[in-house]
């Protein structure tokens, strides 16, 4: 019986594939003479396959890389089709402010996520919320009363105490010094998104954050699983888990299932928590109670729910992915720690820096500025989609097309940055400083990311106390020589180094007691 159902299935899947090719060819072959017959075209990009267009020239690792080698070969806007999904990459900074700031209107949608967010249950996450969802101005509302510069000095004790944990963890086991980092962006998260204090680095949270983020980023690759990017595999999610091909849903339904213990729990302890009267207070908290302790009908839970997991799971890996490759920098390019130091001593000779020190420390800020230049950590950024038929220059954008802002690709301009492999924080001092990255590091238009000043508070108070304390360097060798480390970074929306190995040391006993 199962296997005579199996046939029947894959029949008339064959038929719906064939009828809905037929149906794929007619349309695509009656834009083109539509385009041409309005005088305008598409941007420009490689040559395409009839059916399948660029499907087969997509990487499968470090994809802005290749979309950067695009873009020096057919300009700062560059088009693919995969099916009849069709891509337009923006490799300049003036395309992706023209268009997602200054045309945000139409180009603030997100293309569906069928894996991550459909097949996963994460659609709710305020970075894959549709425009038109009536919950999108909510979630953005909650997120920007939480995270906005008045909101964030109310959570720097919370940063103030995890750096010190830091620093701490840093002398005793300076080898896990990446644990340390994702202990310390995982524990201000936690605390600021639900008043829950982690106690170790074995926390349980800190482990279910850690392994929801690394299933999640295999689901996010652009061009692995068809279902993304060709209809006909739209509707086969709706196939069962044990029909030959439906592998990709039972990984999107395992992935869904740890996403929403990661989002569910630590949600319903804080809710248990605020119903005793005995809690921390924090985003959760704020939004969920009025004055007089009531939680107001007019804000759903689900909102506050899902706007405190963005804020958890955005804020948790993102930190931790420009925290890392601050010790990359800092062992690769020893004079920019020397300068920094002299920075800080300068302004606190006897003490660590504070978020008060901020405006006294530009150097500091130059170095943040850099890491989000010179290794972006979104480098793709998020995608677009655009919500009507538009017109740039001489190209026509059809409606419904996935907008990609290449951050990697504008970080490494050589006419905005010269010498754009260097990490050079001068490049962001003196009178004529080159472009910020921090207007194109955190996204554009109405999708811009919420929390960047909280960010780059974030990045301050830890980068500043590191340097106070510790000299980073590469390690040595039985004989006492440099090792070289070897680099090399994770494929995904948030880009990651693999483990590498480097030297941390105190400055002195006298820097150490600092800590007090």
């Amino acid at each position: 019986m199962v296997e005579i159902t199996t046939g029947k299935i894959l029949s008339q899947t064959g038929f719906i594939f064939l009828a809905f090719m037929l149906y794929y060819i007619c349309s695509w072959t009656a834009s083109q003479f539509k385009l041409l017959g309005k005088g305008i075209r598409l941007p420009p990009g490689p040559k395409q396959s009839l059916i399948t267009g660029n499907l087969y020239q997509l990487p499968k690792s470090e994809h802005w890389l290749t979309f950067t080698s695009w873009a020096k070969s057919y300009g700062p806007i560059t088009y693919f089709r995969v099916f009849h999904s069709k891509t337009i990459m923006l490799n300049s900074l003036k395309a992706a402010v023209d268009l997602l700031d200054s045309r945000s209107s139409i180009y603030s949608d997100r293309p569906i996520m069928w894996m991550t967010g459909e097949l996963a249950g994460q659609k709710s996450m305020v970075f894959m919320t549709r425009f038109s969802n009536p919950c999108f101005k909510s979630l953005r509302r909650l997120l920007q009363d939480g995270l906005n510069a008045r909101a964030s000095k109310s959570y720097r004790p919370i940063q103030r105490q995890e750096t010190q944990v830091l620093l701490q963890g840093l002398i005793n086991n300076p080898e896990a010094f990446a644990t340390h980092v994702r202990r310390n962006a995982v524990a201000v998260i936690l605390k600021v998104a639900y008043g829950y204090q982690i106690e170790s680095n074995d926390d349980e949270l800190v482990g279910a954050v850690d392994l929801g983020l690394k299933m999640n980023a295999g689901l996010n690759a652009p061009g692995k699983y068809w279902v993304e990017f060709f209809p006909f595999c739209n509707a086969v999610r709706f196939v069962p888990d044990w029909v030959p091909g439906a592998g990709f849903k039972r990984l999107a339904r395992e992935t869904g299932k740890r996403w929403a213990q990661v989002n569910q729990v630590p949600f319903e302890w804080a809710r248990r928590q605020i119903a005793t009267g005995d809690f921390v207070e924090s985003f959760t908290s704020r939004h969920l109670l009025l004055e007089e302790g009531k939680i107001p009908e007019h804000q759903p839970l689900d909102d506050v729910k899902w706007a405190a997991a963005s804020l958890y799971v955005g804020g948790a890996d993102t930190t931790v992915s420009a925290l890392t490759t601050f010790f990359l920098a800092m062992m690769l390019y020893p004079e920019v720690q020397v300068l920094a130091q002299a920075d800080i001593d300068r302004v606190a000779p006897n003490r660590l820096p504070t978020l008060n020190d901020f405006d006294s420390l530009p150097y500091i800020r130059a170095i943040i500025k850099e890491l989000l230049r010179w290794a972006p950590v979104v480098p793709l950024g998020l995608f677009h989609r655009v919500m009507e038929d538009d017109i740039y220059g001489d190209y026509f954008i059809p409606k419904g097309t996935k907008i990609i802002a290449n951050v990697w690709a504008i970080a490494h301009d050589e006419e905005m940055y010269p010498d754009p492999s260097r990490f050079d924080p001068s490049r962001h001092l003196g009178d004529s400083p080159q472009p910020d990255p921090l207007e194109f590091a955190f996204g554009f238009g109405r999708r811009i990311c919420p929390g960047a000043h909280f960010a780059e508070m974030s990045l301050f108070l830890n980068i500043s106390n590191i340097l106070a304390i510790f000299d980073i360097s590469k390690p040595l060798d039985s004989s006492g020589l440099p090792v070289e480390p070897a680099i090399a970074w994770t494929t995904g929306v948030i880009r990651h180094l693999k483990p590498f190995n480097c030297q941390i040391k105190p400055r002195s006993q006298e820097h150490v007691a600092f800590l007090g």
